[in-house]
């Protein structure tokens, strides 16, 4: 073999180990947006399982707010849904309207002092709180890990090896606008 076949030779070679980095990190890319989605699902879940309880103690004090305790129960049936079917655009939708109704849930306990005293609420609502901040700080990490692998398949020449073994961008898992807005504490004490 002669120099131009050894440099041939050389050249798919290093072209066949580049070619398996890239691969390789696209998988990691990939496995990471899913580890991603794990942790929220495993805080939904959570939440999920912790919701009936407070909607259960608020009964016992706010007789009269029926309405506003069935919107948290039909929100966190749309989020079981969307969670269960990894939805992650109607997730968005059902995790806006959830907060909303705990929102104003929240701001109703405020007219039931007794309510605003029983421990096992207060446990329920620290409880809920701070897996409510988990699952923003996770939203994040996921939205992050989606957007490292969205443009890990579109820069070249990842793509091409990307397209080759069909990975696919993931959806980024975003909030309706209004949960983005400032919340308005005056219209939710008058609800």
């Amino acid at each position: 073999m002669d120099v131009f076949g050894y440099a041939i030779l050389a050249t798919g070679l290093i072209a066949l180990i580049y070619g398996i980095l890239i691969f390789n990190r696209l998988v990691r890319l990939k496995h990471n947006v899913r580890m991603a989605w794990g942790n929220i699902d495993v805080l939904l879940k959570q939440r999920h399982d912790e919701l009936p309880k407070l909607v259960a103690a608020c009964k016992q004090y706010m007789k009269y707010e029926q309405a506003t305790l069935e919107r948290v129960i039909t929100a966190r049936q749309q989020v079981a849904r969307a969670r269960e079917s990894s939805d992650v655009a109607a997730l968005g939708l059902a995790e806006t309207t959830l907060r909303s109704s705990l929102g104003q849930l929240f701001a109703l306990v405020e007219n039931y002092p007794e309510l605003k005293a029983d421990e096992s609420f207060r446990q329920l609502r620290g409880r809920i709180t701070g897996l409510e901040n988990a699952i923003a700080d996770r939203r994040e990490f996921y939205n992050e890990s989606v957007n490292l692998n969205n443009i890990g398949i579109e820069e070249f020449p990842n793509n091409l090896i990307a397209s080759w073994f069909r990975f696919a961008p993931f959806r980024l898992l975003r909030f309706a606008s209004a949960e983005k807005t400032d919340v308005d504490v005056e219209v939710l004490f008058q609800t």
